[in-house]
């Protein structure tokens, strides 16, 4: 199984789950907000130009992804840095 990077912001509760590789600098194109409220607005999809899913941003992460995910994640806020 591949790694895949994830990385969380304590401060503000958002994570983001990368579905590229570590060194691509893949740009958003499109955002895609799921379903409102089956996930209280909280999880929204990135896709690139050719429509293929980069990333998967996660608000209010804490309540919505595993804590062992969240512990192992890079941390953007001064915390964990």
């Amino acid at each position: 199984m591949t790694d895949v990077r994830v990385t969380y912001d304590k401060t503000v509760n958002a994570a983001y789950v990368y579905l590229t590789e570590p060194q691509a600098r893949v740009i958003s194109a499109r955002m895609y907000p799921c379903d409102p409220v089956d996930v209280d607005d909280m999880i929204n999809l990135d896709f690139d130009e050719q429509g293929r899913l980069i990333g998967i941003e996660v608000l209010a992460a804490s309540s919505k992804l595993p804590e062992y995910l969240l512990q192992s994640a890079e941390r953007l806020d001064t915390e964990g840095a």
